[in-house]
């Protein structure tokens, strides 16, 4: 008896010893395992998120399965340019390369042959970039399901390798390179290193959280994703989007063409844009109070795809993707432009500190888009007049009037080589104002006070030619001063003693970050989003490469001639006189110190039409 329980008690721990060797045997869920879930063309929707669950860390240098070694042997074919037709450029195919050579060229994204979670789950996070203001069709995404043998399987690998990190390039410095689109833009952007975007995936547990890393994360981004996504619910259309592309006119042949036929209702075949689909776009066209041209443009796939109440859905898309341009960090202190709204705010941890209205460049002159560092604050500054704009302007002025420097209260000497240089001295009529806020930039633009305050009360203050006038730049002064010398008392009646005829630089032991940006939609502190006037056409211009044909290499930066004479006349600030020879340009003694390279000398003029002045100037 007390036998027969012995050996059913061994029967039963035996048992559970052999069940608990099987659990411990079974391979816990990695990304780097095959998986069981629908291909990843079945699953890409914009609502499908990766399950951050199954998505471990992978290993370093993860043992390629025997099943994947004719792979690896393909993919060791890298650095010889066999995926060439894959991977757009030498320099990112070499740093793709020394990634996979870390992994003995184990694939990132197949298991054991098969597509991994790893994979479904980039997949899935590619197919809902719209919601950023990407195109999911520019991250094109393989069909692993569909492939067997081991070279397609290889150029897969690749091909998924290269839309990941085309993603995070566009994600972290923009889908179009802002050259494209004015040369009075300027940021100094890295891109993100395609083998540690693929070592951050690889290594990630939430794949969908490392590539949403790349996005901006600023609260103004944010709150504009926000309502992009409101507006396209609000403009929902359960057809097919038609793709963007070239403008279409009778006789074209396009991809689009049986889409078209399908969503205007025209019974016919093929892929020629013939005339009774034109008629059928020009009858569209009218309906929409669009000009009826018949032709296939831009505003015309806009309204077939539920877009044609207005632009906001673009706008909102053109000021994300000038966020992706912003540096990630605007720093714990910044100052932050807003050239549409004409306003100037001072942000320290997150929270406004002060703002004021300012005036910024005419269209003709537009202030640029960029970020530089303050690092100074000019009280009284001198305007030295550069010897260019001398020579062009003023010395022209003289031979008609040879009074007008006198009374417009310019100052004449000579240079060495007998050219003639002119300036302001400090004083309430001095073009610059009495105060100069400095933070050197290629531009040659500043912040600065104003002999001009009319133009404040205007809604519309596109005014200058270049530069940023500030309504109240001794209270600018005091709430700078108080953040980067803090204890020294720089309050706005010290400030104000020290106005006269001297000028005096107050250096910033610190240096503040100064961000002109170009908001046209933004979201106010209710929640509600507010539209700004184009005045510089930026919108229209970013809109344009997105949806044309530069839109390819729209992330390719593109060089544009270096023009000093612009930039200076984007220096220019106004005098009440008008004109260019009212025109004041921060001192070249400043712009030499900070941005070095020697000044134009202005060729000698006619002494003679001067000399009787020169008693004047003495």
């Amino acid at each position: 008896m007390l036998l027969d329980r012995v050996v059913a008690l061994a029967g039963v721990i035996l048992l559970l010893l052999t069940k608990g060797a099987a659990i411990a045997a079974e391979p816990t869920p990695n990304s780097d395992q095959p998986s069981t879930v629908p291909s990843p063309a079945a699953v890409a929707t914009p609502a499908t998120r990766p399950n951050p669950e199954i998505l471990t860390a992978a290993p370093e240098v993860p043992a390629a399965a025997a099943i994947d070694s004719p792979i690896v042997e393909q993919l060791h074919n890298l650095a010889s340019g066999k995926f060439d037709h894959i991977i757009g450029s030498t320099k990112e195919r070499a740093s793709i390369d020394a990634f996979y050579a870390g992994r003995d060229y184990a694939p990132l994204w197949l298991t054991d042959g098969k597509v991994n979670a790893r994979a479904v789950a980039a997949t899935a996070y590619l197919g809902q970039v719209s919601a950023d203001g990407l195109e999911t069709a520019d991250y094109p995404v393989p069909d692993f399901a569909s492939l067997t043998d081991p070279v397609t399987l290889a150029n897969a690998e690749i091909s998924l390798t290269i839309s990941v990190v085309t993603y995070a390039r566009h994600a972290q410095i923009g889908r179009v390179h802002w050259s494209r689109v004015s040369a009075d833009i300027f940021y100094e952007q890295s891109a993100p290193d395609p083998a540690e975007v693929l070592a951050n995936v690889a290594a990630a547990k939430d794949v969908a959280e490392a590539l949403a890393a790349y996005e901006p994360h600023s609260a103004g981004y944010l709150a504009l994703k926000a309502k992009l996504a409101e507006l396209r619910a609000s403009h929902h259309t359960d057809q097919p989007r038609i793709a963007n592309g070239p403008s279409l006119k009778i006789g074209m042949h396009d991809e689009r063409v049986p889409q078209l036929r399908a969503r205007l209702g025209v019974a016919e075949s093929g892929t020629t844009y013939d005339n009774p689909l034109a008629d059928a776009v020009r009858k569209f066209q009218a309906i929409h109070k669009l000009k009826p041209t018949g032709t296939l443009d831009a505003a015309t796939v806009e309204a077939l795809n539920g877009r044609a109440p207005d632009r906001k859905i673009d706008v909102i898309i053109a000021n994300m993707e000038r966020w992706r341009w912003i540096p990630r960090d605007l720093g714990n202190t910044y100052v932050i432009v807003n050239l549409p709204d004409y306003t100037l705010r001072v942000i320290r941890q997150g929270q406004q500190v002060w703002m004021t209205k300012i005036v910024v460049g005419k269209p003709a002159t537009p202030t640029p888009i960029m970020s530089a560092q303050m690092k100074s604050i000019t009280v009284n500054p001198t305007w030295n007049v550069p010897d260019s704009i001398a020579a062009n302007e003023y010395l022209p002025l003289l031979r008609q009037d040879p009074t007008i420097l006198q009374r417009m209260g310019l100052q004449v000497s000579y240079n060495p080589d007998g050219s003639i240089h002119l300036s302001q001295p400090p004083g309430e009529q001095n073009a610059l104002g009495q105060i100069r806020f400095n933070f050197p930039n290629k531009f040659l633009v500043y912040q600065h006070d104003s002999n001009q305050k009319q133009f404040f009360a205007n809604d519309r203050r596109a005014e200058s030619h270049g530069c940023m006038r500030v309504q109240d730049p001794v209270k600018y002064a005091e709430v700078l001063l108080s953040m980067v010398r803090p204890g020294e008392g720089y309050t706005q009646e010290r400030i104000r003693r020290m106005f006269g005829a001297h000028e005096a630089d107050i250096p910033f032991p610190t240096l503040i970050p100064v961000h002109l940006t170009y908001q046209t939609a933004l979201v106010d502190d209710q929640g509600k989003v507010e539209f700004r006037e184009d005045i510089y056409g930026r919108d229209q211009a970013l809109l344009a490469v997105l949806n044309g044909a530069e839109r390819k290499v729209a992330d390719v930066p593109i060089q544009h001639k270096d023009n000093v004479t612009r930039r200076q006349i984007l220096a220019l600030s106004d005098n009440p006189w008008g004109g260019w020879a009212g025109r004041g340009y921060a001192g070249l003694n400043f712009f030499t110190r900070w941005f070095g390279g020697p000044p134009t000398r202005m060729a000698p003029g006619p002494r003679r039409a001067v000399a009787q002045h020169r008693a004047y100037y003495q």
